[in-house]
């Protein structure tokens, strides 16, 4: 299983299929996409394999890779996966191929005819297995900060509308902003760990020993970085604006898995390698994250184009994974975890279908749309299961995950799971209310030609459906998957969970007992 090097083979094999991809020339246009097709296909079918051999009874990193990089400044090509990485990793492998299938026309205006966006996915893919498996600091920063390059083109160059070059400048400078900071506490992390490997860092205790100021500073370099990628409330607003000004494929690869590696990087990073500066922050975040699930979910019930609406509805969602994972409970760990997994695949589903009504009226607009059900109801129906999952509706992937968190909060506290229920009651609201206003309805004269799916459209969307529905009935696999790292987590920061209220006496605020400065 060691002798074969899974996760560089990963990395490598869509970094070479983007170069082969933009080598082709223009009027081979539709053989490159093809190539880049069956490379995301290949991609994923190597990672099955992997994820085939790995054990999920262990807590450890596995398919680990060390070799010197940079030995005179102790950088080291290291990567390994737990449960939680190799997870988001097959996430962003399944949902590769379907959006290569799904744009396959998106981008015939472009001049060289969108060989290149399908160059940039693979481009991404490269960089999100490498950011997800990075066991080095400086490997991860690299990884972090080099994903910005293929989706500020694929924003600028091959999105939508006029602002497309404005959202991407404006993508580009939150997250170089971010990038900058955790530059700075990624160098006094070597600084006093004398270390970049995550695994020393963690096990070594070098970094606890500091002082407590400076710990806080150094956590606050990662988390603001993380917290603008997630996007969490105010660091929010680029968001929104990038969402709306790309094309449906770059939005599904944005929020349904970019950023998870802010959230990815909370749980690695900030609570592993500093777990009493992340007990002395839980309150903050945990308000922070309260504000995004209220304020997302307000803003998304009034926003006029589906996209935006979807972007905001992501803001509300990463409300909830923050809350589980400063919950600081086995329970809230898990469901956050979960949640990333499943956001990506429901926010996916959901962008994708909005771009077929793009593909077939041009616009992103709730108000151009109506009875859409009449004349595509296939269409309609895969609209109503990714919303319905949107929501968290029992018996598809999402709840679970929701529900997790919602336990893990109110083991923490009562009064944060009560505030974040109103988003829930928001969720169906902008859920069901865009439904109504898209699908349901007479269909007006200018809608009478409107298709329903073709079977490119279905072999893109089918995928998704079906794995919310098999992971909304049975998510044990997750759960297994996802376990021993959070048990991991749980001990690097030294917490154990609340006892069950007995006789109405609640459950312990906090729910961390064992933390210390």
């Amino acid at each position: 299983m060691t002798d074969i090097p899974w996760l560089t083979l990963a990395i490598a094999l869509p970094a070479l299929g983007a170069l082969g991809v933009a080598l082709t020339p223009v009027e081979r246009v539709e053989q490159a996409k093809r190539a880049a097709f069956a490379v995301s296909v290949a991609v994923l079918a190597l990672l099955g394999v992997m994820a085939a051999r790995f054990d999920t009874s262990a807590a450890g990193l596995q398919f680990e890779e060390v070799h010197p990089w940079i030995p005179r400044f102790g950088v080291s090509y290291a990567v390994g996966v737990d449960g939680i990485a190799l997870l988001l990793i097959l996430m962003s492998a399944a949902l590769v191929p379907l959006v290569i299938l799904a744009a396959w026309r998106e981008n015939d205006d472009a001049p060289d005819r969108g060989k290149g966006y399908f160059a940039l996915i693979l481009a991404l893919e490269a960089m999100i297995v490498g950011v997800f498996a990075a066991t080095d600091v400086f490997l991860f920063y690299v990884f972090f900060e080099a994903m910005l390059i293929p989706v500020y083109f694929m924003i600028g160059r091959y999105g939508r509308g006029e602002q497309r070059r404005r959202a991407a400048i404006t993508f580009l400078l939150y997250s170089l902003a971010g990038g900058l900071l955790m530059l700075v506490a990624v160098i006094g992390v070597y600084v006093y760990g004398g270390t970049f490997l995550w695994s020393d860092l963690v096990a070594g205790g070098a970094l606890a020993e500091l002082d407590p100021a400076v710990l806080r500073w150094l956590f606050l370099g990662f988390f603001i970085a993380f917290a603008i990628k997630a996007p969490m409330w105010p660091l929010h607003s680029w968001l929104p604006t990038a969402a709306g000004s790309s094309r449906p494929g770059t939005a599904v690869l944005l929020v349904g898995v970019l950023d998870k590696v802010g959230t990815y990087g909370m749980l690695r990073y900030c609570l592993e390698l500093f777990p009493s500066a992340a007990a002395w922050f839980v309150w903050p975040a945990v308000a922070l994250s309260l504000v995004s699930i209220v304020y997302g979910a307000i803003l998304a019930i009034g926003q006029s184009d589906m996209l935006r609406l979807i972007a905001f509805t992501s803001v509300s969602h990463f409300g909830f994974i923050t809350l589980g994972i400063f919950a600081m409970t086995t329970q809230g760990h898990s469901g956050a975890a979960l949640y990333m997994v499943n956001h990506g695949f429901a926010t996916g589903a959901l962008f994708l279908i909005v771009g077929f009504l793009i593909a077939r009226r041009g616009s992103s607009l709730i108000a151009d749309y109506q009875g859409v059900q009449k004349a595509a109801p296939v269409l309609a129906g895969t609209f109503l299961v990714a919303g319905l999952a949107g929501l968290s509706l029992p018996g598809l992937a999402p709840f679970v995950s929701e529900f997790l968190v919602f336990i893990g909060a109110y083991m923490f506290n009562p009064v944060p799971a009560i505030i974040a229920a109103v988003g829930v009651v928001l969720a169906a609201l902008y859920i069901l209310w865009m439904y109504q206003r898209t699908m349901t309805g007479p269909l007006p004269e200018r809608l009478a030609g409107l298709v329903d799916l073709d079977r490119r459209e279905l072999g893109a969307i089918a995928p998704l459906v079906a794995l919310i529905i098999l992971f909304g009935v049975y998510p044990q696999p997750l759960l297994d998957a996802v376990e021993p790292s959070v048990q991991r987590t749980m001990e690097q920061l030294d917490v154990t969970d609340p006892a069950p209220a007995v006789g109405g006496t609640g459950p312990t605020a906090g729910g961390q007992e064992g933390a210390s400065e």
